[in-house]
């Protein structure tokens, strides 16, 4: 990838910065929800670059361990939901469930961090 600046984490940046302080509080109705959705929208992917890169790296490790077995992370996915259906987890349900737990949480993450804050 070029190391150009602006990047592409920069440019959107740029753009959700743009429509969320310059478009969002000049629109009403349908147009500001979808705008509110497209701030959204490049939020995730600011985050997925910043962080996704890392939690796949993670995932994949944690999947090599559980599985023990090498591949990329869309085969260890597809290996590990046929074992589950086979029920070849069931001897390691702890580390399975560690293991979705934490795929969760960075999935969470991603979508929306304030689902994780915990409210009194």
């Amino acid at each position: 990838m070029p190391t150009d600046r602006p990047n592409t984490a920069e440019l959107v940046e740029a753009v959700r910065e743009f429509l969320s302080d310059h478009v969002a509080p000049n629109v009403e109705g349908q147009l500001a929800f979808h705008t509110r959705v497209a701030v959204n929208a490049l939020a995730i992917v600011e985050r997925t670059l910043a962080q996704g890169g890392a939690m796949d790296a993670a995932e994949l490790v944690r999947l090599k361990d559980l599985l023990k077995q090498n591949g990329d992370l869309e085969e260890l996915n597809a290996e590990l939901s046929r074992a589950i259906r086979a029920g070849e987890m069931d001897d390691r349900k702890d580390a399975l469930l560690a293991h979705l737990r934490q795929t969760a949480e960075d999935k969470i993450a991603l979508a929306n961090p304030r689902y994780l804050t915990k409210r009194g």
